[in-house]
């Protein structure tokens, strides 16, 4: 796919120049090209300038900023993986770092955007026939509709492929959903939720997209959530829910098909752990250039040394890897366990990494002052979600083997 991005777009080369980040130790960035450094610029700059400022505020109130999804999406990332959205020519490592500079500010604003972008888009762009590619991914790009994915629930996390409960009938063109969802981000607001459910004929699952407003469709906010804020998680309920054919993902005929979705999926967690870390990276390194004790900013001392360089060696394995996943990715040699393993071991390098950052800061490192508490607590779900550590070491372990371990 060759597209040429008009001058003065968000493609155009070379009126937002790049600076590297000081956590990127090895240079990575480089191997971005030129019009992908300029859109990066971008939507650092977006973050920066719209999103950190009020993060804090947001995340504290657990109200979540819907207003800046369209503004965000204007700038010409969302959809970049797709023919029918994409504005330019862009590697998977491009996408990949434009959701570690989202969660290098915010990691709910990052979880907010890519369930819509990645999650959503992602199953319409992987599932779905043509017409509904046209039909849904070009609105979604531009930010006129925002999406959710329906996967998780109640009594169903890490056994979705055999104890998904949620159910689908046929009858003549129409299909009947019942069931329920659990932590559907987005979902109280969305425009479209894609939900999965077991077809009661084939016991297969499929993909259904339900629009806002349909009967028998609830959805209620999750409340006293500690991580993740900002994200507006729900617990969705469905009683005979009647989806249309046309609006089942025609290319979805089984959980393999569904795998497809959740393998670049978690690609793109690995991102966000990424740059969740160094968002508590900087903001831990600016807080010890800044505090005194005995006489001397705390910087100039050996233990945090030590430990701001833990966290360096954390995040630049962490980037190797991510760059190396979605270098696979593109070259159409990537799997399951390349994937399980990339977030696994950066999930994990994140949880290690929150903490040396909260650490170094003190008694003061547990206030939103620091600008690392916020980090530290968000970690815990990304950690999480997507496969647990646990679950994605079994991939893993399956590969590496020969034999399942899976319960």
């Amino acid at each position: 796919m060759t597209i040429t991005a008009p001058a003065g777009s968000a493609a155009d080369p070379g009126t937002h120049p790049l600076e590297r980040l000081e956590a990127d130790f090895y240079g990575f960035q480089d191997l971005l090209t030129p019009v992908e450094q300029d859109a990066v610029a971008r939507v650092r700059d977006f973050m920066e300038r719209e999103v950190r400022p009020v993060a804090d505020d947001y995340w504290e109130r657990a109200e979540c900023p819907v207003h800046l999804f369209k503004p965000f999406a204007e700038l010409g990332s969302v959809g970049a993986a797709w023919p029918e959205t994409a504005q330019f020519e862009s590697s998977a490592v491009f996408r990949g770092w434009v959701g570690m500079e989202l969660a290098r500010v915010d990691s709910s604003f990052c979880t907010f955007i890519g369930v819509s972008s990645g999650l959503a888009m992602s199953s319409i762009g992987l599932g779905g026939s043509p017409e509904q590619r046209d039909r849904w991914l070009p609105p979604m790009a531009r930010g006129d509709l925002i999406g959710a994915f329906g996967l998780t629930e109640p009594l169903s996390g890490s056994d979705t492929a055999r104890g998904l409960r949620t159910t689908a009938t046929r009858h003549g063109d129409t299909w009947v959903l019942n069931g329920a969802k659990r932590w559907i981000g987005n979902a109280t607001f969305a425009d479209v939720v894609v939900v999965w459910a077991k077809d009661t004929a084939d016991d297969q699952v499929k993909g259904f997209l339900v629009r806002r407003g349909a009967p028998g469709f609830t959805a209620t906010k999750i409340e006293r959530k500690q991580s993740l804020r900002i994200v507006q998680n729900a617990d969705i309920t469905l009683v005979d829910v009647e989806v249309a054919e046309a609006d089942r993902l025609q290319r979805i005929d089984s959980f393999r098909d569904l795998a497809n979705v959740l393998r670049v999926t978690r690609d793109g967690v690995s991102w966000q752990a990424l740059g969740t870390m160094i968002g508590a990276y900087e903001a831990a390194v600016r807080y010890t250039k800044e505090r005194e004790q005995f006489g001397h900013p705390i910087a100039s001392y050996q233990l945090v040394q030590d430990k701001l360089a833990t966290a360096l060696g954390n995040i630049t394995a962490s980037l190797g890897m991510c760059v190396r996943v979605a270098q696979m990715q593109d070259a159409g040699t990537q799997r399951d366990e390349h994937a399980a393993l990339a977030k696994a071991f950066v999930t994990t390098r994140m949880r290690e990494t929150v903490a040396l950052a909260r650490e170094v800061c003190g008694g003061n490192g547990i206030t939103l002052d620091t600008g690392v508490a916020r980090y530290f607590a968000d970690a815990e779900a990304v950690y999480t979600f997507e496969g647990t550590r646990d679950m994605n070491h079994l991939i893993v372990g399956r590969s590496v083997t020969g034999h399942a371990a899976f319960v």
